[in-house]
């Protein structure tokens, strides 16, 4: 018997190495992911991320499970940071706009993450939800743009 316990602990010993493998395999694919990103990936990489944890955050707080809502909308204010510190308002007409839209929209989060207020978290979603699809579009267009025609080798 004393054998079998110890088989199984070898086999929880496997499983868990197993999975922290496959954690930092893919820690190191986000982590070179992000640093090799163009800057305009990166802002459409971060929107799709600040958006995937306003649904997630909206999902528990659905489940009243407020802790994991906490932990979601604190990530998306970090993202919400980020790109609220590197919107440079004074190179473009709109830059006021959408600086007063993040400001506005940072403290909808607060206020759902410290009301447990699901409502305000739908509010954020459906405030950068489209914001989010413009981006997208636009980098498909810089993207499209600054592809270099194929030349084809067989005349």
């Amino acid at each position: 018997m004393a054998h079998a316990a110890i088989s199984d602990y070898d086999q929880l010993d496997e499983l868990v190495t197993a999975m922290r493998s496959s954690a930092d395999i893919r820690s190191t694919y986000l982590r070179d992911a992000v640093a090799s990103a163009s800057p305009t990936h990166l802002l459409v990489m971060l929107y799709d991320r600040l958006l995937l944890d306003l649904r997630w955050a909206e999902e528990a707080q659905l489940a009243e499970d407020w802790h994991a809502a906490s932990v979601r909308l604190i990530h998306a204010q970090d993202i919400l940071a980020e790109l609220t510190s590197t919107l440079n308002p004074a190179i473009w007409d709109g830059g006021n706009a959408l600086m007063s839209l993040y400001l506005f929209v940072a403290r909808l989060m607060r206020t759902a993450n410290v009301s447990h207020d699901v409502g305000r978290t739908l509010e954020c979603i459906d405030l950068l939800e489209p914001l989010r699809l413009a981006w997208h579009a636009a980098a498909d267009q810089v993207a499209t743009a600054t592809e270099q025609p194929r030349i084809s080798a067989v005349g």
